[in-house]
């Protein structure tokens, strides 16, 4: 019902500003919110095979397209369906009513039998026009609404039933999923195109009795758990196999913002035909999703059992498991290698052949986190990624678990170890001259390893001169546990120095690995430019953020730029100041684009120390789409996606655009005013203009706005005392029109209308003290 009121109210108000002379653009910055996709189901498909899945999100109707990432997979729209609304709901109970009532007297008076009650209601729905999907619609509905254990969710209240085709020799793995309606892009959901047969479960199948039966192995199982909801699925099995259950649910929906812990945490159980548990697990590891590994013990029939652990569910608690005599890599060493070599490396898991447990991984051309290279046929957990890094690369040597016996290495210099047994200690030593900025990094658990790392740095007796438990990654969308320890020093004094890493819980065993990186610092960065997708009219300017993540204490400047951009796209205010971790600039859109939906590169340039006497280098960075996800009512995490997309909705009229007139960045000094000239479109819309500042420093505020030949000038304020001096930044103002809305002349007064028109180009602000007047 709050869908079908959001868009009559949607309707009102757009007939409203057609009325009052407002223009489409305004119209669409005010109501115009895109699809929300929450979940897709099933999550993913066979190579090969064409089937139907629901999309269930909000905002879904006038879908156009379906954008699937990669190559080989193709979906075509079948069917929508919206909550009921009021009006139909109130038809089809009063049909009802009126059905028993002529059925009564069709049958004199008796209490007519439930057939005879349904035969005249579908003969009176004929007649009246309600169809046979509104009747199943409202009979859906009352389902969901009278179900105890159910909640009605806004979010999740409409569906779009797609067809999709993946070809049969589409890549396996994770794609992404959007729909472009005529409200705009989605945002992604993810979409897996698996090797194995698939199959869903069929309800009920909450007790071992009534489980969906499991033909053959392997299979990919499909399933939903809604709240209080346990799936069961029965399979036969024979002694001495090693079956998998690899499960996939918060790798298909990574963050649930309304859900504690955020997702969905399923736990997977193994019970034989006794009904007696033979195995369980809730993780695997950091990884939140289960990995039931079992050796079967007797020939006979086994129930695999799946649910969330505190027995929540809805309609997005979507999974997916791979079951069966699985080859599955659950860890690796050395877990990376310096950049341009070959790495032998040895996979440890289940059903491994001993020909596959030893490959050999051409590190990458640059430095980062990579998939390691396996057979499509073989699961390799996602958390697990092979590293690779400019620098070289040595063993850890033991014993190496005192001060006497540290191993001496040369910075700078990358180690693989491991943490091998419960109460291990790695030490090194290394020289350093004073001055030196040394830092100590270790990647394990951004890598898969279960290491939860504590680093130290020691002097040459022995005591601690810096120490670090947990360091913050944001570049980890996915990681909320930051189990990575990361510690810098400044050397005081010539001499010989230690480092010092254990497992903090006291863990430790054969996949308890580590790169540890020694090295004096290397300043560094990576960019995320959020949202994913964004959407607008033709000819607008839009908001756009982009979060820096510095590495080694680098605080420069930052210059943003479009890369290959296609014709019309402008960027504004590219430039993220020294020492600030996000920015929001503007962009501009062209009139008539070439597309409806227009991929962007944003790119990063900035000069970092080298290290070699002082010198810099220019280096540039490219940016990854992201989405600022939310976990469990608070948490945001920078959730990256395949590319950054921009879908343009052509407009009718051109764009009014304002601009504020400055030839460089706009100075305020702090706690004075500053008057600012904006220049109007050559047709300025009717009423009363008012701007708001978008994200701009706490302590500026605007003050008068008063009319000018050419367009307005606005008083701009920093609050002594609030706004920092020295704050760099954007500014970008909002374009707000206000109109009185004419009301009959018997009805109360009304307040002025606000409505949103649009945001100026970004140009560049400082805060700054008096002493720097112009």
């Amino acid at each position: 019902m709050r869908v079908g009121r959001l868009c009559l109210a949607a309707v009102l108000a757009w007939a409203l500003l057609i009325v009052f002379g407002v223009s489409d653009e305004a119209m669409g910055q005010q109501w115009r919110l895109p699809p929300q996709i929450g979940y897709s189901y099933p999550a993913g498909g066979r190579q090969g095979e064409t089937f139907d899945i629901v999309v269930g999100g909000q905002r879904l109707a006038g879908v156009t397209e379906v954008h699937v990432s990669g190559q080989g997979v193709k979906a075509e729209l079948l069917d929508y369906e919206s909550p009921p609304s009021q009006r139909e709901i109130s038809a089809v109970r009063e049909l009802m009513a009126e059905a028993r009532k002529m059925a009564q007297q069709e049958n004199k008076g008796r209490a007519a039998p439930q057939p005879a009650v349904r035969a005249v209601f579908l003969r009176l729905a004929e007649e009246k026009g309600i169809t046979e999907k509104q009747q199943e619609a409202v009979r859906r509905f009352n389902q969901r609404r009278n179900d105890p254990k159910r909640q009605l969710n806004p979010q999740l209240a409409e569906f779009v039933t797609l067809r999709v085709t993946i070809d049969g020799d589409a890549a396996p793995g994770l794609r992404t999923l959007r729909l472009l309606a005529r409200n705009g892009l989605s945002n992604p959901v993810r979409f897996e195109v698996d090797l194995l047969p698939e199959m869903s479960e069929v309800e009920p199948n909450e007790s071992a009795e009534a489980a969906t039966q499991v033909e053959a192995l392997p299979v990919v199982l499909n399933g939903q758990i809604m709240p209080g909801d346990v799936d069961r699925f029965r399979l036969r099995a024979q002694k001495g196999q090693k079956l998998v259950f690899d499960v996939r649910a918060r790798k298909l929906v990574p963050y649930l913002a309304d859900a504690v812990p955020g997702w969905f945490q399923a736990t997977a159980a193994l019970y034989d035909s006794q009904g007696r548990q033979v195995a369980f697990v809730d993780d695997h590891g950091g990884d939140p999703d289960p990995l039931l590994m079992y050796e079967v013990e007797d020939d006979g029939e086994y129930v695999f059992e799946i649910r969330d652990s505190i027995y929540r569910g809805r309609e997005d608690f979507v999974y997916r498991v791979a079951v069966g005599e699985l080859p599955v890599v659950t860890s690796f060493f050395p877990l990376g290698g310096r950049v341009g070599t070959k790495v032998p490396v040895e996979l440890t898991g289940w059903n491994l052949p001993d020909a596959a447990r030893r490959i050999t991984v051409d590190a990458e051309a640059a430095a980062g986190r990579h998939r390691l290279p396996l057979a499509p046929s073989v699961i390799c957990r996602s958390a697990l990624a092979f590293a690779s890094d400019e620098l070289d690369d040595a063993a850890e040597q033991e014993p190496n678990d005192s001060l006497a016996s540290a191993q001496g290495v040369r910075l700078p210099l990358v180690i693989n170890g491991r943490v091998s047994r419960a109460g291990d200690v790695d030490v090194f030593s290394f020289e350093a001259k004073k001055g030196w900025q040394v830092v100590a990094e270790v990647q394990a658990r951004r890598l898969g390893s279960p290491l939860d790392s504590q680093v130290e740095i020691l002097d040459a007796a022995g005591r601690p001169l810096a120490v670090n438990d947990d360091q913050a990654d944001p570049a980890m969308g996915l990681l909320t546990h930051y189990a990575d320890s990361y510690v810098g020093l400044t050397i005081p004094e010539d001499g010989r120095y230690l480092v010092r890493l254990v497992d903090v819980q006291g863990r430790g065993g054969s996949d308890y690995s580590y790169r540890l990186r020694v090295s004096r610092r290397r300043p560094d960065f990576e960019l995320r430019v959020v949202p994913s997708a964004m959407n607008c009219r033709g000819g607008s300017t839009v908001p756009v953020t982009v979060h820096a993540i510095r590495r080694d204490g680098f605080e420069g400047d930052i210059e943003l730029r479009l890369k290959d951009a296609p014709a019309g796209f402008e960027l504004s205010g590219g430039l993220l100041p020294a020492g600030q971790q996000k920015v929001t600039m503007t962009l501009a859109v062209p009139t008539k684009p070439e597309g409806r939906v227009n991929q962007l590169r944003l790119e990063g340039v900035a000069r970092l120390d080298t290290g070699a006497g002082g010198d810099e280098a220019m280096v540039i960075r490219e940016a990854r789409a992201a989405d600022e996800m939310m976990q469990a009512f608070a948490y945001q995490h920078l959730v990256t996606t395949d590319s950054w997309l921009v879908a343009v909705e052509p407009g009718r009229w051109a764009q009014p655009r304002w601009e504020v007139l400055s030839d460089g960045p706009l100075r305020i000094v702090a706690g004075e005013t500053v008057r600012v000239q904006v220049k109007s479109p050559p047709r300025p819309p009717a009423g009363k203009v008012l701007f708001e500042l978008h994200e701009g420093p706490p302590g500026v505020t605007i003050g008068e706005i008063t009319p000018t030949e050419g367009g307005l000038v606005v008083e701009l304020k920093a609050e002594a005392g609030v706004v920092p001096v020295g704050w760099r930044g954007n500014l970008i103002l909002q374009v707000i029109l206000e109109r009185q809305i004419a009301v009959k002349a018997d009805a109360p007064p009304r307040g002025p209308q606000r409505i949103p028109s649009g945001y100026t180009a970004a140009v560049g602000l400082e805060i700054v003290g008096d002493d720097v007047k112009d």
